[in-house]
């Protein structure tokens, strides 16, 4: 990117108000998916898989399966949101309903216009995380007030898989092709980053590759947070990774979409 046509002030703000006031319209749809979904988990597997797996130890300490999975539930769930926010949501704005084609009509630079995006892909999940901490409190599997850390922790981990997911945006040719990063990329994570078990119980390569994913560091800190038993190093490490992982994908994103939307 060329530093003297970079561009990026407090205007891009004005595009988070516009995703928020759009999607105000039908917030109770976007309401259902946190809400019913740790509802759906905590049933299937607090009772079907209680006689198979009843109890597991988490840092020396005795916890339940389903206690054991409720941060990763959040974890995922703050990664589907802004990816999804920032791939299809984002790419239907762009192509077919040409509404950044619009918004640079007016002073708002491509950089303000994906910033805003990638800001509201981070609310989403930030949302969505709320709703579902007090979900699962009902069930009595979150720990306060520890467990509040996952609230900024969600907007981080959202900016983080939103500039992913933008940046993917910037270089897909249609619609269709998200499936590739979703099969190759989140459905990988979602499955081996410690959300349904232990990662030491991996081989030792696996364990080495799981904690390459983004969502293992989130899924980590999210545990930790909800169990009480955060330490600096897994805010120095797993934080830290979130933090450089969001630093490189976040102007990649604002390349691609510049390469992208700027003929």
């Amino acid at each position: 990117m060329n530093p003297a046509s970079f561009s990026l002030t407090w205007r891009c703000l004005r595009v988070w108000k516009r995703d928020w006031l759009v999607n105000r319209q039908s917030w109770h749809i976007s309401f259902l998916v946190p809400l019913l979904e740790p509802i759906l988990y905590v049933a299937a597997f607090g009772v079907g898989f209680r006689a198979l797996i009843p109890e597991l130890q988490y840092r020396g300490e005795t916890v339940s399966y389903v206690m054991f999975m409720a941060p990763a539930l959040i974890a995922t769930s703050i990664m589907y949101n802004a990816f999804f926010e920032n791939t299809y949501s984002s790419f239907v704005r762009m192509y077919y309903q040409k509404t950044y084609d619009a918004i640079m009509a007016t002073p708002l630079s491509v950089e303000e216009i994906i910033t805003g995006e990638i800001l509201w892909g981070a609310t989403k999940s930030l949302l969505a995380a709320t709703v579902m901490l007090v979900v699962l409190s009902l069930f009595g599997l979150i720990r306060y007030p520890d467990s509040l850390g996952i609230l900024p922790l969600a907007f981080l981990g959202g900016l983080c898989f939103g500039s992913i997911g933008m940046a993917f945006t910037g270089v897909v040719k249609n619609i269709d092709m998200f499936n590739l990063p979703i099969f190759l990329l989140l459905t990988p994570m979602f499955l081996f980053s410690g959300t349904f078990f232990p990662i030491d119980t991996l081989p030792g390569w696996a364990q080495a590759v799981a904690w390459t994913l983004p969502l293992t560091h989130l899924v980590a800190l999210a545990r930790v947070m909800t169990f009480g038993v955060l330490t600096w190093q897994d805010a120095l490490i797993s934080g830290g990774y979130l933090l450089a992982l969001t630093a490189v994908c976040f102007p990649l994103a604002l390349m691609a979409m510049r390469r992208r939307l700027i003929k």
